[in-house]
């Protein structure tokens, strides 16, 4: 017990760093910009910290129950962190439009980052890399699907309006996920798997998670401990970054960016591990399914907060973003049509990634 203890040494970090900047909090508004924005990063550091150990917890579960159930426990726990941080940092005094953008940056992040990313160091290392052509086209259509009804559509909405049309969303992404998950878990489960072939696992990675011995239940409580660290340290970091971008000439869509960084970070070293072990299926599982499940899952519960207040978000996308969105899934329609990515492919996803970031820092 003593030694697993010790292997969770990052939690007792970040509740270290949760203890001072309660403590500090109110002698670090006091201060100057540069302060604040250096104890808003050491916080942004100590959650992603902690959110690695919620994903690596999340991987022994996952390599315990195999795939689609492993990568939908892994996309999961990612979304669940994101869906906190979102939801402590809507308290303060946040643009209306931080969801709306979180989200977009999410599917950047995930589809162009991640995936173009592993595709790219994986084709490189591999060459042209093998999975299951029907995940890529499942997952493409129900983002497109998703992103259409709950932030292309909200344009056209009258605002007095707004709350029959949160309501239907709410109603609309719920059920298009509970198609999907009995989809994925039932009957089509196997568009979300791929029998590698023996000689090319053993050229990889182990396929079993270190640790897969620890009872299921420490890293469940693991996970729900890490979580609450989570909340209590986005609370403080969204106050110092608030206060030290005030006024700073930063990206309005920087804080957006923050979050859907926070929660990608875990996602990239397993998606990095498994594409340089030749698993590309669990890649895009990952990718594919981390932008999806951000869409159908973020934003029911955050409309449900918005139905609660009385006061609606900008849930509708810029025409940059609509557009950006757009050649993102049409890419991805034809990169994952044929079962195997190569680096061709991952290097088109890579320079939209590239586009999201400058568009970003030009504040588009």
């Amino acid at each position: 017990m003593l030694s697993s203890l010790m292997k969770e040494r990052v939690l007792f970090v970040g509740l270290a760093a949760a203890i001072l900047a309660y403590a500090t909090e109110h002698s670090l508004l006091e201060m100057g910009r540069l302060p604040l924005l250096v104890a808003a990063f050491a916080l942004v550091v100590a959650i992603i910290l902690v959110s690695t150990r919620i994903a690596h917890h999340a991987e022994i579960l996952a390599s315990k129950v195999g795939d689609p159930y492993g990568t939908m426990i892994l996309t999961l726990a990612a979304v669940l962190v994101e869906v906190v941080v979102l939801a402590i940092m809507m308290q303060g005094e946040t643009s209306p439009t931080l969801v709306r953008d979180t989200i977009y940056a999410a599917v950047m992040l995930d589809i162009n980052g991640i995936l173009g990313l592993t595709a790219l160091l994986g084709g490189i290392r591999h060459g042209e890399q093998p999975y299951n052509d029907d995940s890529g086209k499942t997952y493409g259509v129900m983002i497109l699907t998703a992103m259409g009804i709950s932030m292309v559509v909200p344009e056209f909405v009258p605002r007095e309006s707004w709350h029959l049309y949160s309501a239907f969303t709410i109603g609309a992404m719920i059920a298009l996920y509970g198609v999907f998950l009995r989809m994925q878990v039932g009957p089509h489960s196997y568009f979300f798997s791929y029998a590698y072939p023996r000689a090319e696992r053993k050229e990889g990675l182990p396929s079993k998670a270190p640790d897969e011995n620890e009872p299921a239940t420490f890293s469940i409580i693991v996970i729900v401990l890490g979580v609450v660290l989570i909340g209590a340290l986005a609370e403080v970091m969204s106050v110092l970054l608030g206060v030290g971008l005030k006024g700073s000439g930063a990206p309005p869509a920087l804080m957006a960016v923050v979050v859907a960084a926070i929660s990608a970070a875990p996602e990239i070293l397993t998606a990095l591990r498994a594409a340089l072990a030749n698993r590309m299926q669990s890649v895009v599982n990952i990718a594919m399914g981390a932008s999806l499940s951000t869409v159908i899952l973020t934003v029911p519960v955050m409309e449900a907060i918005a139905l609660y207040t009385g006061q609606p978000f900008v849930m509708a996308m810029t025409p940059v973003q609509t557009v950006m969105v757009m050649i993102t899934l049409i890419a991805a329609a034809i990169n994952l049509n044929d079962g195997e990515t190569n680096a061709i492919e991952g290097m088109t996803h890579f320079i939209l990634f590239a586009t999201f970031i400058m568009l970003t820092m030009i504040g588009l």
